[in-house]
Order: C-alpha cells, then sequence, then structure tokens
C-alpha cells in the first residue's frame, strides 16, 4: 500500500507529534444489560478528526481484506445480513451452533500483535508509529493518567478498524478450517452438522483465539446449542414445522427490554403532556420494527399493541384527573351517561382501564387518530418474510 501521502491528506507530521500525539483521553464506563461495564476512551475534538481522516483512507484498503462473513463495524453491512446468512446455513442443515463470544475484547488486544498484522499492508514505518500511539494512548481517570499496556479504546473512530483487522485472523482461520461461520464484532456464530463437530470446534477456535491471538474467550456466554438456545445480536430461533425451516424472531430478552422502555415513556407520572408521550412512542416503534422487520413479529406485535394502547389509556385517564371531568369526557365519545358516571367513579387505573366502556371510548381508531402508530400495521408494511 503507498502511504507516501498518507499523513499529508489529514495534517503535516510536526502538527501530529507537537499537537495531537500527546493527548490524554477520558474514560468513561457504560453500564451493560448483564451488569458489567463497558470501558469507552472519549477522544478530543482533535483526536477524533485525526481518527476519523485516517479511518477513511484506510477503510478501502482493508474492506478488500476482509471476509464476505464479517458484518459489524463496516460499511454498508448490517445485523441483519448476518442473520439472514445465518438462517441460511441453518436451514441447510448445520443447525448446531457453536456460539463464541470474546471477553472484553477492545480491552485485552495485544499492540504488538496488532501492528505486525498492520505491518503486513502498511509498509511506512513512520505511519505505524503514529497508528501506535491511538491504543497506546493514555487515560485520564478521576484525575489520574494511567497507560495503556494493551487494549484499544472503544469510542475512537479508528478502534473498530483496528479491532477488526485483528479479528480478520480469526476469520481467516475458520476459513481455512472449511467452517460456516458468521462474525459481528466480537460475536462469532458457527453452524456444523452435529453435536460432536460442535464440540470439537468450540476447542480448537477457543485454542486458536487464546493462544495464537492472545485473547480471551467468554466461557460464561460461549455455548454449543440448537437454535433455539441461541441468542444473537437481539434475535432468537425457532423451527417452524409447516415450513419446515428455521426463522427468526425477536428473543424474548429483547422483547422484555422493549417493554421495559415502553412502561417507561408511558408512566403516568412522567410530567409530560400525552402528545409527547405518542411520539416518543412511535419512535421506539420504529427503531425496533425497523431492526427486526426480518424476523416473524405478528404475535408479538399483536401482544405489544395490546400493551400499549392499555398503558396510553391509562395516562389519559389520568390526565382527565376529577370523575366529573371523566363522567364527561366519557359521554363526550360516546358512552352512555349512566355508565359513564358508573365508570368515572369506579376504583383503579389497571381494573377501569380495561373495562369496555373505556376501551370503547379510547378505541383504537381514536388512538390512531391521536397519532399512535400500531405495531402491527407499522411491521406488516415492512415485512421482509411476510
Amino acid at each position: 500500500m503507498d502511504t507516501s501521502s498518507l499523513m499529508e491528506q489529514i495534517l503535516s507530521r510536526d502538527n501530529l507529534n507537537a499537537a495531537y500525539l500527546q493527548v490524554v483521553r477520558r474514560r468513561v464506563e457504560i453500564p451493560k444489560p448483564d451488569g458489567g461495564v463497558r470501558n469507552l476512551g472519549v477522544p478530543t475534538v482533535t483526536d477524533r478528526f485525526v481518527q476519523q481522516a485516517i479511518a477513511q483512507v484506510l477503510t478501502p484498503v482493508y474492506e478488500e481484506q476482509f471476509h464476505d462473513h464479517s458484518y459489524g463495524f463496516r460499511p454498508n453491512r448490517c445485523a441483519q445480513q448476518a442473520i439472514i446468512t445465518e438462517l441460511d446455513r441453518m436451514n441447510d442443515g448445520y443447525d448446531w451452533i457453536v456460539d463464541i463470544d470474546l471477553e472484553k475484547f477492545f480491552d485485552t488486544v495485544n499492540h504488538d500483535k496488532l501492528m505486525t498484522l498492520m505491518g503486513k499492508t502498511i509498509k511506512d514505518g513512520e505511519v505505524i508509529s503514529i497508528i501506535r500511539k491511538f491504543p497506546a494512548s493514555g487515560i485520564k481517570e478521576d484525575d489520574e493518567y494511567r497507560e495503556s499496556v494493551i487494549g484499544t479504546r472503544q469510542g475512537g473512530n479508528l478502534s473498530p478498524l483496528l479491532a477488526n483487522i485483528m479479528r480478520n485472523e480469526l476469520d481467516k482461520e475458520m476459513e481455512q478450517r472449511g467452517l460456516n461461520f458468521v462474525r459481528y464484532a466480537d460475536d462469532c456464530i458457527n453452524m456444523v452438522g452435529s453435536e460432536m463437530s460442535a464440540k470439537r470446534v468450540m476447542r480448537n477456535i477457543t485454542r486458536f483465539i487464546e493462544e495464537k491471538l492472545g485473547l480471551k474467550v467468554n466461557t460464561t456466554k460461549s455455548k454449543v446449542d440448537k437454535p433455539q438456545g441461541i441468542k444473537y445480536l437481539g434475535y432468537g430461533f425457532y423451527f417452524d414445522s409447516r415450513a419446515h425451516q428455521y426463522k427468526a424472531k425477536p428473543h424474548a430478552k429483547s422483547a422484555a427490554k422493549f417493554k421495559a422502555r415502553m412502561k417507561q415513556l408511558t408512566c403516568r407520572s412522567w410530567g409530560v403532556s400525552n402528545i409527547y408521550k405518542v411520539q416518543k412512542l412511535n419512535e421506539l416503534i420504529r427503531g425496533w420494527i425497523n431492526y427486526y422487520k426480518i424476523g416473524s413479529m405478528k404475535p408479538i406485535c399483536a401482544r405489544l399493541d395490546r400493551s400499549i394502547r392499555y398503558r396510553i389509556r391509562m395516562c389519559i385517564w389520568k390526565h382527565w384527573k376529577t370523575p366529573q371531568n371523566r363522567a364527561r369526557n366519557l359521554k363526550k365519545l360516546g358512552v352512555p351517561e349512566w355508565a359513564a358516571r358508573r365508570t368515572a367513579y369506579a376504583k383503579g387505573y389497571a381494573r377501569v382501564c380495561r373495562a369496555s366502556d373505556v376501551c370503547e371510548a379510547i378505541n383504537n381508531k381514536r388512538l390512531a387518530s391521536f397519532g399512535l402508530i400500531s405495531m402491527l400495521d407499522y411491521y406488516t408494511e415492512r415485512c421482509v418474510t411476510c
């Protein structure tokens, strides 16, 4: 690769050495759903600019080297493509899954190994020296400076590319062994035809990762199982006996996470207007459906639709506040006066908002006119597999 003008496309080398390369990043810890933390190194503005410029130059070069079944942190690739490839292999008969998760990958990358790999493509030693300063730069935490001996911090523009360069060695090894695999970032799935083969692949690939790459496999998350026992990129899998094939759907944990967020947005004590709550709900629904649209979701969408409408009815019921105002609004919406008064003076949000009078007054059509979109309708419009 010709890198003689690489730094000139970014900044002069003198400026880089004088003004940039002594930058110390701030460390931030982001909680994970499983209770752990993700360490981020927050770049400065100058840091981010330089990293992005280098990444834009190097990405096209390394894209030619990366494997077709690698989907994470790459242009024009996404998680849905990884799931579709995985389903194709499952339905070809490779329905024993080797789920390999790399433990704290970004925090354990060996700098020497990474620079050696990059040196095979980048022949300019000064460029390699400058790139090395990114993962090796110090971290400021609680006003205390700490050197980075290993790892490439998440949060920088160049970190995903550096990580993929390291992981590409794993892809090459799996391809050389003739394995059917899909990798998205540090989540790697191998699909084989038998349980015995799956256990052998788990042992051999784990040995390669730990001995050759100097990384560590997360044994608590890695396992051998049938597709029904796997959660990958938020998706779960099941066998459709009528279609005689495996299909994807949102995993139960993903659906539970959506429902928890939905409850936050429809909290009765949240001091915002109901219109604003509906707007935020619509954003959540659109984002969730657009991510999971390649899965089979009609039953899940129908069930979540009922929960959302029930929660919005409770928000509206609280907004009406007094029994007199509730009876008046129910009457305006077509409920007989005697029924409106009976319901208005009833106790308990949950019981009242499931009552037929409230459901008929604040029906699905009225909620739609209020701006609430239907998950089922939105999914049906965008479903890839319907």
